[in-house]
């Protein structure tokens, strides 16, 4: 079933005509939804507050602790969605990869997968292996109502990153190696984490997401032509194996201007633009057909309420013309934002847009 028909059969749900859900579907909406990349987490007092002592990757596998966090931005700023609190290592922890998120590093993989051995480590994900996300969308879904609820995961490129650098990387030199030196051992571990990527959105879409993000975090560092090539159909396995659900998929990367017509051929309903592109000259990229999300620079927040209205006004004109637009930053809210300014850009983007 496309997102963009009603549920065929069913009785819409309590989010069907949220606005965001609206937008996501390219349908007329009272005013353009907001809702922020990073929304819940580290700029938020409240976060910290819950989050001490906790290290990250426990605090995603507490259910209360995650619907909490989850909603701390909702309570806040008024978004019009609320992002499943996690992170995208969390499914190759569940499948018993030796990783850890350590702070001022990000996740670090104790044994990085190089070779056809290595691949074996990379087992099927059951929905058993991540029961907290269950019971933390149960949570969630009683709380939030009408409020749409995103689910999330990394894309097979990152998550591929990650495990063969072993960390975060500013270069990827054995991602590159790997991807150009073995292309058939590199379509195999892409072919793997599609499979895991789609069954840990399958158990978010099943236990209530209204939505979901595929996150390519670090996929600007290819050219077209290597996406195509060696990212491409991974990711559209992804899109393809949550198709029949109907809820919008949504497609996310940064540094991605060159990329946004393939990465929206890969499948997805709504693509995500960071800030270095407009969106009138994103729609042009990405094709009809498709609704955009984006694109504030999250550094703007920094700036005076007039500088960020402003900015505001730039994003919100350049959308005009599209079919669909979901307002966000052009990537996740920095740890040192201000949560007021947040707060004050919900609200003016409510007003600006209201129809």
């Amino acid at each position: 079933m496309s997102a963009n028909q009603s549920p065929a059969g069913k009785q819409p749900t309590a989010t069907y005509d949220s606005a965001f859900l609206k937008a996501c579907r390219r349908e007329p909406v009272p005013h353009t939804p907001v809702w922020f990349m990073r929304q819940a987490g580290r700029s938020l007092p409240e976060y910290l507050k819950v989050r001490e002592g906790i290290p990250m990757l426990e605090s995603c596998m507490r259910p209360e602790l995650v619907a909490e966090i989850t909603l701390q931005p909702v309570r806040r700023h008024g978004v019009d969605a609320a992002i499943y609190f996690s992170d995208i290592v969390v499914p190759l922890k569940a499948i018993g990869i030796d990783l850890d998120i350590k702070p001022g590093v990000g996740p670090v993989v104790e044994k990085p997968v190089r070779t056809r051995e290595d691949l074996a480590r990379l087992r099927d994900l059951t929905p058993e292996d991540v029961s907290y996300v269950t019971e933390a969308y149960g949570l969630l879904t009683r709380e939030l109502g009408a409020t749409p609820l995103i689910g999330f995961a990394g894309a097979p490129f990152t998550l591929a990153s990650y495990l063969v650098e072993g960390g975060p990387s500013r270069n990827h030199e054995h991602t590159k190696a790997l991807m150009y030196g073995d292309p058939g051992l590199w379509a195999d571990l892409l072919d793997r984490l599609a499979d895991i990527t789609a069954a840990f959105l399958t158990v978010q879409i099943e236990a209530g997401a209204s939505a979901v993000q595929l996150f390519d975090s670090w996929v600007g560092a290819l050219s077209p032509a290597d996406y195509r090539r060696f990212v491409q159909p991974a990711s559209r396995k992804v899109f393809d194996a949550v198709a029949g659900y109907g809820v919008p998929r949504i497609h996310f990367g940064v540094g991605t201007g060159e990329l946004l017509h393939d990465m929206g051929e890969a499948g997805a309903d709504v693509v995500g633009v960071d800030w270095r592109v407009p969106l009138d000259e994103a729609a042009r990229r990405v094709g009809p057909g498709k609704a955009l999300q984006g694109n504030l620079d999250p550094a703007v927040l920094f700036s005076s309420t007039e500088a960020v209205e402003a900015k505001t006004r730039e994003v919100l004109d350049a959308a005009a013309g599209l079919e669909g637009h979901v307002f966000n930053l052009g990537h996740g809210v920095l740890p040192t934002t201000d949560p007021d300014a947040l707060t004050r850009l919900v609200e003016y983007v409510h007003t600006h847009t209201a129809r």
